[in-house]
């Protein structure tokens, strides 16, 4: 049944599945190409007559995974102008009052997009919810450090989006003034960011941060490199002059030759210390120090106390660096005596290698290199984040997906597990999926519940998180509140968390 809705810049014309309406493919800013790729984002023009809105729209420049994470992540690649777009799904486009879930996809700022399947926005509208997902701007177009661009462009144009939210969400029944803002990984660093930016302050009233943390963000002068790779492989100045005459497709080739060299020798002198630090070795591209969108390491700014405290949700899966070091064949490669030149390389206190490897007698070397890099990538960022917003007078409530897939050995809880359970999309993936058959629906019944509790009332159902009681809610089955999990590991880090203030 299809479904005519008016906003801000004219009409749109959605349909309705499984008794929720669908508006997809709606841009919230003008066609960024060309020169404009470059540019601050500007709100979309206005159209004439009634705009379908019943297919997804094009997506940010991005390449598919390669393998052998396409096997395991999916892809979504369309290209078009109007990429810079939204995807609402309501329960009643008449309604009003409903709590609104402003969702950023995650992609290690290189990919993603709102039209993957795992992200489908029915349940949480199906449930009272007033879903929309967003696509920005990716890789150097998203995050550029040039002397004639503006930074921080992918995060701008979230800012834009939830400018567009809190002018149009009411005509699909949603509240302006009860917006949730929730994303995971690149996605849910995004989410930190944008609770410290001031252009962002008063556009939402929650935060969810999966995977993500409150410490991405790099020196300009470190995130310039990168970008001086990808004009160097290109053969023309770095500047954005230079680059928005460069093809799409010979930019995005560029990028992900740069990429896939920064992942293979992520060495601090070549690319930045900062950049390592915080791109974890895995991307380049991400939110920079410019003073104006970025004050500094999110969870540093909400302490310093220059922010609006929001409630927060945040957590992690339990073994989140498995899907970076177990597929590519690097836990496996990982010997004892290449311990001690990994410690070195990364910082790590003996102190700390000793307690991981006591508390995992048995566990190969790999295995205890992943869960390192576990707690220092995701859950150390997660728990300062948590405490940064209870320290500027808000609440957070933590949690650990614990579940672990069987479908591909030794994944475990790893990096993205959780998001088809937050959906409730298990079985409804087309592609490639961490979950496979046989996960637990009754969890992604519980979870989903959960998130959705949250954006309705900020109380998503356990105890808040404080120094005091660090309350964790470990979903698994059965799932259960943990007090402190694993803290010895958490201490150990003390040492390092202390060198680098």
């Amino acid at each position: 049944m299809e479904q005519v809705v008016r906003i801000t810049t004219g009409q749109v014309r959605g349909d309705q599945h499984e008794r929720v309406s669908r508006f997809l493919g709606i841009p919230y800013a003008a066609p960024a190409i060309g020169h404009a790729r470059f540019e601050v984002p500007r709100p979309a023009p206005a159209w004439d007559g009634v705009r379908d809105a019943t297919r997804h729209g094009p997506t940010a420049l991005q390449a598919p995974y390669a393998a052998p994470v396409d096997t395991l992540l999916p892809s979504s690649v369309d290209d078009g102008p109007d990429y810079l777009n939204v995807g609402v799904w309501t329960p009643d486009p008449g309604g009003s009052g409903l709590p609104v879930i402003v969702w950023f996809p995650g992609g290690a700022f290189v990919r993603g997009a709102n039209s993957i399947a795992t992200y489908d926005g029915t349940a949480f509208a199906r449930d009272g919810v007033v879903m929309v997902g967003v696509n920005y701007r990716l890789g150097v177009a998203g995050f550029p450090v040039l002397p004639d661009a503006p930074t921080n462009l992918g995060i701008r144009d979230q800012i834009l989006a939830l400018q567009w939210v809190q002018e149009n969400v009411a005509a699909f029944g949603g509240d302006p003034g009860n917006v949730t803002i929730m994303g995971e990984s690149a996605g849910g660093m995004s989410v930190a960011t944008l609770m410290a930016a001031p252009p962002a302050r008063g556009l939402f009233r929650r935060a969810i941060v999966q995977s993500g943390g409150g410490s991405t963000v790099g020196d300009p002068d470190d995130l310039r490199r990168v970008v001086e790779e990808v004009a160097a492989r290109l053969g023309v100045p770095t500047t954005a002059e230079a680059l928005g005459q460069v093809a799409p497709e010979a930019l995005l080739e560029a990028q992900t030759a740069v990429g896939l060299e920064l992942a293979l020798g992520p060495d601090p002198a070549r690319w930045g210390a900062t950049t390592i630090r915080a791109g974890l070795g895995i991307t380049g591209f991400f939110p920079c120090v410019d003073g104006e969108v970025v004050l500094g390491p999110p969870s540093e700014v909400i302490t310093g106390g220059s922010t609006v405290p929001v409630p927060l949700l945040t957590g992690t899966t339990a073994e989140e660096f498995r899907l970076f070091v177990v597929p590519t064949g690097v836990a496996a490669a990982v010997t004892p005596e290449a311990m001690p030149l990994l410690a070195a390389r990364y910082g790590w206190p003996a102190e700390l290698v000793e307690r991981y490897s006591a508390n995992r007698p048995d566990a190969p070397p790999g295995d205890v290199v992943a869960a390192i890099l576990t707690d220092g990538a995701f859950r150390l960022p997660t728990v300062q984040l948590a405490e940064a917003a209870g320290a500027a007078g808000s609440t957070a409530h933590v949690y650990e997906f614990a579940w672990r897939t069987d479908l591909v050995a030794e994944l475990g809880a790893c990096h993205a597990l959780e998001l088809g359970f937050v959906f409730d999309t298990l079985g409804r993936e087309p592609g490639p999926t961490l979950v496979g058959p046989g996960a637990p629906q009754s969890l992604a019944t519980e979870m989903h519940s959960a998130w959705v509790s949250f954006a309705s009332t900020g109380d998503p159902g356990w105890a808040a998180y404080t120094p005091d009681r660090r309350a964790v809610m470990t979903f698994g089955v059965p799932s259960e509140v943990v007090v402190d999990p694993r803290g010895d590991e958490r201490r150990a880090w003390a040492p390092l968390l202390a060198g680098r203030s």
